[in-house]
């Protein structure tokens, strides 16, 4: 998920970016892992993507206080591709030659689910076509919504498709797709780990509401930890639902940390699974680190997904 103009998204967000920048500044160093021990496979600064058949692109959330710039500058030496960051930083991403991957909408609270936001819903996926449009990105992010008291599931999904169809042909006609995100209502430990309440947050229900909207430019944004957390089987569903999927995200299983040996999702192996379906398309990290040298944890991601 980009850090973009999604309202409800900034909110939750803003939380986070400033517990973060009150915590004192952390010193130099050796790379440390979760459980304490040194990380000595980190590659060094002047590291680059080798062989680049995953095209990555990086969020900027995740890594506040660090300047969005100083982030982005890192990205390009690195050799990243593409970038989801908030549209004050576009122009500098043209300017190095940078992809700007996803624009915003919504928000994953005010959604389809209930008619009377589809007004609200339209005008904004409209709005992020168009700002796609104007930068060269491939797609818009949407999301079903939270449930609500006294609309079931059943109308729920109807709400949703009704919605998503009365902008999939502007989205078509300008030759973007929309990506609808599945969530995890599991984890409730911090606003970017978990959504309580999200009504997308089951893989098969997303690819439902996908294939009923009956458009080629309505597709799934395959977050692989969302995924893992609510439904797992990660693999066997990538090859699954290959003709679905127009864009995933990364972040490590359980935490959202880093892509290292702590976690349970073995991501080279993922990566495979990807190149073997065909996808030609970026697949983006978003995990939130938790290493004191932050790009570091950022240059270890970039490379265990470089297969």
């Amino acid at each position: 998920m980009s850090q973009s103009t999604i309202a409800d998204r900034a909110v939750s967000r803003r939380g986070f970016l400033a517990a973060a920048c009150a915590a004192p500044a952390l010193s130099a160093g050796p790379s440390v892992s979760r459980a304490g021990e040194i990380a000595t496979d980190v590659p060094p600064e002047d590291y680059r993507i080798e062989r680049g058949r995953i095209k990555q692109s990086v969020y900027g959330w995740p890594f506040a206080p660090m300047p969005v710039e100083q982030l982005i500058r890192a990205c390009h030496r690195m050799g990243v591709p593409a970038m989801d960051v908030g549209r004050d930083h576009y122009p500098l991403l043209k300017e190095l030659g940078m992809m700007v991957m996803m624009t915003g909408s919504h928000g994953f609270k005010v959604g389809p689910v209930n008619p009377e936001n589809h007004a609200l819903c339209i005008e904004r996926l409209r709005g992020g076509i168009d700002l796609a449009v104007e930068w060269g990105a491939p797609h818009v992010i949407t999301f079903t919504g939270m449930r609500e008291e006294g609309i079931s599931d059943e109308q729920a999904a109807r709400n949703c498709v009704d919605c998503w169809k009365q902008v999939a042909g502007y989205a078509e006609r300008k030759g973007v797709n929309l990506c609808l995100e599945i969530l995890n209502t599991r984890d409730d430990s911090h606003p970017m780990k978990g959504h309580p309440g999200y009504f997308g947050d089951d893989v098969e229900l997303c690819i439902d509401l996908i294939r009923r909207v009956d458009s080629p430019r309505m597709k799934l944004l395959f977050d692989v930890y969302h995924v893992q957390v609510m439904n797992g089987d990660v693999i066997r569903r990538i090859r699954q639902y290959t003709d679905d999927i127009g864009h995933y995200h990364v972040a490590g299983v359980p935490g959202r940390g880093e892509l290292d040996d702590t976690q349970e999702i073995n991501y080279p192996a993922v990566m495979r699974a990807i190149l073997a379906t065909g996808y030609t398309g970026h697949v983006s990290q978003e995990f939130i680190p938790v290493w004191p040298d932050k790009l570091a944890a950022l240059r270890h991601a970039v490379r265990t997904c470089d297969v």
